[in-house]
């Protein structure tokens, strides 16, 4: 009974510290604002909508290689009927996000995710540039 008034005070401590960066970055509202998107100048519309892009481009980038790999489907059609190549390389990369450090990488940093391992078998677009004779 004579240690209630400690335990409460640990709990309140406690909790006031777990739940700091919130109240803190609320009541200082200073919350970061997420990078701007640069959008490809030649493309008006992604395979997919920019609200799933956002959140699931891995698990639509997953779910193709293993359509390509397992099953040998190669194409996608997109909801306007559009046909792209099941390709990171040359539909995603080459043709519209070409520069992985001002697309890829600030998102990646901003929210926290570690560096995709995507680029460990897919070349950038700026090394296929510099084979091409």
């Amino acid at each position: 009974m004579g240690d209630r008034p400690q335990i409460i005070a640990g709990l309140l401590v406690f909790v006031g510290l777990f739940t700091f960066p919130f109240w803190h970055a609320r009541a200082s509202k200073t919350a970061s604002a997420p990078p701007p998107i640069k959008l490809p100048v030649n493309e008006k519309q992604c395979v997919a909508p920019t609200s799933y892009m956002l959140t699931s481009h891995m698990e639509l980038l997953g779910n193709w290689r293993n359509e390509v790999v397992r099953q040998d489907q190669r194409q996608f059609r997109a909801l306007d009927g559009k046909v792209y190549e099941k390709s990171l390389t040359r539909t995603c990369m080459l043709e519209c996000h070409k520069d992985k450090t001002e697309f890829c990488n600030r998102c990646h940093t901003y929210s926290g995710v570690p560096s995709c391992y995507c680029c460990d078998c897919h070349v950038e677009p700026q090394l296929i540039a510099r084979r091409t004779p």
